[in-house]
């Protein structure tokens, strides 16, 4: 018997899996994306300056290595192209269905009926019977809008910047950022350039390091093409310096000063002004909330036509934004907010054994074993689950090791019939994670899109990846029950 495979969304991780599928010679599988393009959160997320902060030859398929990059931190263009290139050379474009959200999932005891329907109509659903789902949906899918009183009042133009109106021309424009993350850093800059004038609203400082970007020349693209083993040699170095000098600093380690320092040394270099410096300066130990990587945010905020504003916004105007020191007039807001990262798989209704719920079982907050497995959903795996999210390196990493268990569950739940994680350990797993997290620096007491509203940390694995890929790499069986 061969399974028959759901996959829900076709960026990093539901590519992966679609193409180790093809490599296994298994075709009986369906990737359902509610888009109508590849590319996830890197065909969504197209807002001036969009890019990565891991570099470009370890942000790739360990199978797909890619000596084309022309940068060492890649754009979004550019990572959106590779996934597209990844798509045509795999031929899995020809098991995608475009446009077609999936609305629920239902385990009837012996495999999942999968409800779809065309995106954003409410026509008529069309069910199908599956062996096995595969949610790729990843964390960063959803954006986050803020609840703040009288947003719909406001009689400008106003955009997520996961969602951006890229008919709307900012030039000369007086423009509202709220937020100051990983995005906005990202795009204040560019606004900066074309705006009249730029008002960024910062609830939160964030702890930024400069990003050591520059441009592949062409002989080292040719030395990374030509030369055996090279890009491979390039992409392990990169690789053991984010475990060995990254990960220790959010773990208390050996460079968490060294971290503080950089960053502080790069906030004086480039903010002169001591007032601003202040205000851009966190009270947290960095690593609590994900650290930015730019060398354009502080210059861009030094700028003549910017102001930052750290007063509590107290609600939207229709001339513009209301803080404690009065009305901030604009024509544009753009929500920088980030994502409702910690509402893993919403809006899709999940069923599992016994009627149970999963937006129900997760009400305190996402668990999963390997954040792979749920107990009382058989048969369902995750990719960029729970607690798989990385604050130092590559989560394609991770998504890999996380296809690769699910490549190797495939032969027990053919053999068994349908499998899920025991419960014992799961048991074990919670608690392996809980005194795993206690040594992390996103304890810490500052808020990010780790945490659920409790504070609980759902979103990171607060191990090394070595250990990840050791314990994805285990024999299944044992693991899980079956039947």
């Amino acid at each position: 018997m061969t399974p028959r495979i759901a996959i829900i969304g076709a960026g990093f991780g539901g590519l992966c899996m679609a193409i180790r599928l093809e490599k296994a010679g298994i075709t009986s599988y369906a990737v359902f994306e509610k888009a109508e393009a590849v590319g996830g959160t890197w065909r969504d997320n197209s807002y001036p300056g969009a890019g990565c902060d891991i570099p470009s030859h370890l942000y790739s398929y360990s199978f797909e290595k890619y000596a084309s990059w022309t940068r060492r931190y890649p754009g979004q263009p550019e990572i959106l192209g590779y996934l597209e290139h990844c798509a045509d050379k795999y031929d899995v474009r020809r098991k995608i269905r475009f446009a077609t959200e999936v609305t629920d999932a239902a385990f009837d005891g012996a495999g999942w009926r999968v409800t779809s329907r065309e995106t954003g109509t409410a026509g008529a659903s069309r069910t199908e019977q599956y062996d096995v789902v595969v949610a790729a949906v990843g964390q960063l899918n959803r954006p986050h809008m803020p609840e703040i009183e009288g947003m719909g009042d406001f009689e400008g133009v106003a955009f997520h910047s996961a969602r951006w109106d890229h008919g709307h021309d900012l030039s000369g424009r007086r423009v509202a950022v709220i937020g100051t993350g990983s995005s906005a850093a990202q795009f204040i800059p560019k606004v900066a350039e074309r705006a009249g004038h730029l008002t960024v609203f910062q609830r939160t400082p964030n702890w930024v390091i400069p990003k050591p970007d520059a441009e592949f020349t062409p002989f080292v693209q040719s030395a990374l093409h030509f030369v055996p083993g090279l890009q491979r040699a390039y992409r392990e170095w990169i690789y053991r310096y984010a475990e060995g000098t990254l990960y220790p600093a959010l773990a208390g380690g050996w460079s968490t000063q060294l971290l503080k320092k950089r960053a502080l040394a790069h906030l004086h270099t480039q903010v002169a002004d001591p007032g601003l410096r202040a205000k851009l300066t966190p009270d947290y130990p960095p690593g609590c909330k994900r650290v930015v990587i730019d060398s354009r945010f502080y210059p861009a905020l030094t700028r003549p036509n910017v102001d930052v504003v750290t007063d509590r916004i107290t609600r939207i105007t229709p001339k513009g934004v209301e803080t404690g020191s009065g009305l901030h007039e604009v024509d544009t807001i753009v929500y920088g907010t980030g994502f409702l990262s910690t509402e893993f798989l919403a809006p899709i209704d999940l069923t599992g054994r016994d009627g149970r719920k999963l937006h129900e079982q997760w009400k305190d907050g996402a668990e999963a074993y390997l954040g792979i497995a749920v107990p009382g959903f058989p048969n369902l795996f995750l990719l960029y689950g729970p607690n798989t999210n990385l604050g130092h390196n590559s989560i394609v990493f991770m998504l890999e090791c996380q296809v690769d268990h699910i490549m190797r569950c495939l032969p027990y739940l053919v053999s068994r019939g349908p499998m899920e994680v025991r419960p014992q350990v799961m048991a074990a797993w919670t608690e392996q994670l809980e005194r795993a997290m206690e040594r992390m620096v996103w304890g810490n007491g500052c808020r990010s899109w780790y945490k659920t509203a409790g504070g609980r940390v759902t979103n990171n694995w607060p191990g090394p990846t070595p250990l990840y890929k050791r314990l994805t790499s285990r024999s299944p069986g044992p693991m899980y029950k079956y039947g």
